[in-house]
């Protein structure tokens, strides 16, 4: 009991010891003032009406990927994209927020996209890492054409929960539960990453279905990146309300997003490690349920 109210105490805390952090504003500025681009073939791109995108290909020979200048503890994160159209099977394009450190200490909030055949529907695979401890994956079927036009997907992340949308719509919601047994990612801060990679053994219908590279480059398109988000400086891993729009800080569901995130529950998600007995013959991780 003493331990579940000094974490309660600690996140209570957050918001008021704020001193050494900033609060990075949601711009539209050019994606290349917020990003580093890493490796592969990574181009900056201008569309018809001047808005700057960033591409990322796949070939045999590379992946691409790029990540965000800063490290943040806690924010909302917003990105359109646009996926790799026609046959992108085998291929994942991912945005991911993930700490730098030993893999015992490693915290990620992952999305990745699983292409497909041509004419077959996206899967958004989701997984949530704290303290090392990952293997919460959902699935999700989106109620769109991803390779169409540009959609924007969200990661909401606080001391109480992270929540992931697309276009404005909850998909998934994990609590920060305050038990030993539930680890969240709370302590240290991440970077955003993108990237596209070949994961044919695994990606398309459980790796049935391999890369076809006659197909290549394979090519997504990413623009409009915001991070409204705390910076931390020296080392600090507090955070909280003193500048800027930062209500993500408190977010929790109302009632009308809750309904929101049962709909995509009941009609879109077709994986939930939570209702897997075959992996959890013993009984399910105690975060279940309380989502």
């Amino acid at each position: 009991m003493w331990r579940q109210s000094s974490r309660a105490y600690c996140i209570a805390s957050l918001a008021a010891l704020c001193l050494s952090l900033a609060i990075s504003p949601a711009t539209s500025s050019d994606m290349a003032d917020s990003v580093d681009m890493m490796w592969g073939n990574t181009q900056v791109l201008y569309d018809g009406a001047g808005r700057q995108m960033v591409s990322l290909s796949l070939d045999c020979w590379t992946t691409s990927a790029f990540r965000s200048k800063n490290k943040y503890l806690f924010g909302r994160f917003d990105i359109d994209i646009k996926l790799v159209p026609k046959d992108s099977a085998g291929t994942v394009t991912t945005i991911y927020l993930v700490t730098e450190g030993p893999w015992k200490y490693h915290d990620e909030i992952d999305l990745e996209f699983l292409g497909n055949t041509t004419g077959e529907p996206y899967t958004l695979h989701t997984n949530i890492y704290a303290k090392g401890k990952g293997d919460r994956e959902m699935q999700y079927r989106l109620w769109f054409d991803p390779t169409e036009d540009f959609n924007t997907y969200s990661i909401i992340w606080n001391p109480h929960m992270i929540l992931i949308l697309v276009n404005g719509v909850p998909i998934r919601r994990m609590r920060n539960q305050m038990r030993d047994d539930t680890p969240f990612p709370l302590y240290q801060p991440m970077r955003l990453y993108a990237s596209i990679w070949d994961a044919d053994e695994w990606a398309t219908q459980g790796g049935r279905i391999k890369t076809d590279w006659s197909h290549a480059p394979f090519t997504a398109f990413f623009r409009n990146y915001t991070a409204n988000a705390c910076v931390p400086n020296n080392k600090a891993w507090i955070c909280g309300q003193e500048s800027g729009d930062s209500s993500w800080f408190n977010q929790e569901l109302d009632e009308e997003g809750q309904q929101k995130l049962n709909d995509v529950n009941a009609k879109n998600k077709i994986y939930d490690y939570c209702t897997d007995s075959r992996r959890f013959p013993n009984g399910y991780p105690p975060e279940c349920g309380s989502q």
